[in-house]
């Protein structure tokens, strides 16, 4: 998860925006670094409640060490898809008053073509095929499959890829759009 889109909105509305720009660093840095942060903060509680959940429900699935292996630099290529995308779409608050239609929009592409409401196999073959070209699935579905070993290494190294050309068009896009 990301809040840069809500919190960009506010920025550029009530002028805080300016103060970022006059550090020497882009604001994204900062951005970065405060949503990493929270993320170990919570990681703690995130796993007790997983820790419960297991001794409650004794999920079991099979997964291949490799697969294991692979899942963290998929979860960190997942996270730099998305803060990149919803980084560039936040920019659209300088040409608009309000941005949280186009926020909503994607959060609802997001929910369907990522396989949180449902898994992107279940869906018919033109949407499966939207859901494989968009960055979604590499920011959810993907990393997922892989560690519950629903992935061959064949799959999961394409899927790195996907990942890899994603975040490449995700930084270009950014600094087009913060360009303009």
């Amino acid at each position: 998860y990301t809040w840069i889109m809500y919190e960009f909105e506010y920025r550029i509305r009530q002028g805080s925006l300016s103060f970022l720009l006059l550090k020497p660093v882009h604001p994204i840095h900062s951005d970065i670094a405060d949503n990493v942060s929270s993320k170990v903060i919570t990681l703690p509680f995130m796993l007790a409640v997983a820790a419960v959940l297991a001794l409650v429900f004794h999920p079991s699935f099979s997964t291949k060490p490799w697969a294991i292996g692979l899942f963290f630099p998929a979860l960190l290529l997942a996270f730099f898809v998305r803060f990149f995308l919803e980084w560039t779409l936040a920019q659209a608050a300088f040409w608009t008053t309000r941005v949280s239609a186009i926020n909503q929009t994607y959060f609802v592409l997001l929910l369907f073509l990522s396989g949180q409401i449902a898994p992107v196999t279940l869906m018919p073959h033109p949407i499966r095929i939207m859901a494989e070209m968009l960055p979604f699935r590499a920011m959810v579905g993907f990393p997922v499959e892989l560690l519950l070993g629903r992935l061959t290494l064949t799959e999961a190294l394409t899927g790195l890829g996907i990942q890899v050309a994603w975040v490449i068009i995700g930084v270009v896009l950014l600094r087009v759009v913060w360009r303009a």
